[in-house]
């Protein structure tokens, strides 16, 4: 079975967790959620998050791709981690996938994992690292790391998770019961 890891930090953007988590669930991916520390995870809004296991328990343990929620404070707690850059750097050196939404891909540079690299972000979040190229598409995929911009594209970045790990027919199938509109909403 196909595992992935979501990293949880206090002030992590909960939409963007939860949608990835959920829609990999619904593809048949086993998610691995791992608290940083023990307990439950206040993410940025006020919503508790209860993680499986702590980062602790799966340091040894391998996953086809290890995903990272944004939200300032969240993205700040796990780019100060050094568990958590050293998995990731084992994760890029094994040719296994990363990525990161929101604040998250500055995580990632912080690791040294984008130089070079075609990638997104929340507007401002990557503005200071050199060598990268930036887009401002939704979702970017390059070789085996991809990025997002935020909350507004949480669903488009994990559909696109799944594609890379399941296959398009598998993503169209988690996709088709969500009800997406195919035109543009209009508020009324």
């Amino acid at each position: 079975m196909v595992r992935v890891l979501v990293p949880l930090a206090e002030g992590c953007e909960e939409l963007e967790a939860v949608t990835v988590i959920d829609l990999l669930r619904r593809a048949g991916i086993e998610v691995v959620v791992a608290g940083l520390a023990e307990g439950a995870v206040k993410a940025s809004r006020g919503v508790v998050l209860v993680p499986d296991v702590t980062l602790d328990a799966v340091l040894e343990e391998n996953f086809e791709m290890i995903v990272l929620p944004g939200g300032a404070g969240g993205a700040a707690r796990l780019e100060a981690d050094a568990r958590l850059r050293r998995l990731l750097r084992r994760q890029a050196d094994s040719g296994r996938y990363i990525a990161a939404i929101c604040a998250a891909p500055k995580v990632l540079a912080e690791a040294g994992l984008l130089s070079g690299r075609r990638v997104t972000s929340f507007p401002g979040f990557l503005d200071q690292v050199e060598g990268v190229n930036y887009e401002t598409t939704a979702v970017v995929v390059d070789g085996q790391v991809v990025t997002s911009r935020g909350p507004g594209t949480a669903l488009d970045f994990a559909l696109n998770l799944i594609a890379l790990l399941l296959g398009e027919r598998v993503a169209s199938e988690v996709e088709a019961p969500l009800q997406r509109p195919s035109e543009q909403l209009q508020y009324r």
